[in-house]
Parts: structure tokens; C-alpha cells; sequence
């Protein structure tokens, strides 16, 4: 199973941008889809943004489309989330996921994804 290591949560205002990393390790993530989700205080973990395993295939949520971009670095075994303009409701735990299954043309199921990390803060200060 996969190993995922996110980084590069914080304390911003709000207007600000965050880079957020997920790095893999215990085996390639090249074939698997993956994907970000957050958890605010006192509500369900939801959908972010996810990428197919080729990278040619991207999602998100109505909330952060425009604002966020994920992508890939197979060679490096990461997936990042490229954050701008954030605003105080982005404030949550973000997490990486990896997909159960390889090679699928990309999900933005919660239970398509069997592999997290341990998340990282976000907090956007208005």
C-alpha cells in the first residue's frame, strides 16, 4: 500500500496562495488516480480536486474551480495543489488520496480513493 506524506499547510490571510504536497512512497502512484479533500471543523470530509493517472484529466469542486489546480510529478511520485485567492472557508485539514484501483480515467468519489495521508492544516485569516 501507499504511503502519503502531505505538506505545505499553513496560517495565510486571505487574498494569499499555498502550494500543498502529497508525496508517495511504498510503491508508484503513476497508474493511480489521486486526490485532494478537506475536512473544516464540524463538518464532513468533501471533495476537492482530483487528476487521473495520466494527468489529462482533472476535477473539482464547484467551490475552489478557478482558484485551485492540481497536478502531477509521476517522476517524483507527488501530486501537488496549487492554491490562489483563498478565502476563510478553504480554512480545513486537506488530504491526499490515492485511487483503489489503476489505470481508471479519474473519480471524484471519497470511496474510489483507498489511500490517505495524515492531512495538513490550512487556516485563511480574514
Amino acid at each position: 500500500q501507499v504511503q502519503l506524506v502531505e505538506s505545505g499547510g499553513g496560517l495565510v490571510q486571505a487574498g494569499d496562495s499555498l502550494r500543498l504536497s502529497c508525496a508517495a512512497s511504498g510503491r508508484t502512484i503513476i497508474t493511480y488516480s489521486m486526490g485532494w479533500f478537506r475536512q473544516a471543523p464540524g463538518k464532513e470530509r468533501e471533495f476537492v480536486a482530483a487528476i487521473n493517472w495520466i494527468g489529462g484529466i482533472t476535477y473539482y469542486a464547484d467551490s475552489v474551480k478557478g482558484r485551485f489546480t492540481i497536478s502531477r510529478d509521476n517522476a517524483l511520485n507527488t501530486v501537488y495543489l496549487q492554491m490562489i485567492s483563498l478565502k476563510p472557508e478553504d480554512t480545513a485539514i486537506y488530504y491526499c488520496a490515492a485511487d483503489r484501483s489503476t489505470l481508471r480515467s479519474g473519480t471524484r468519489k471519497e470511496a474510489d480513493f483507498g489511500s490517505w495521508g495524515q492531512g495538513t492544516q490550512v487556516t485563511v485569516s480574514s
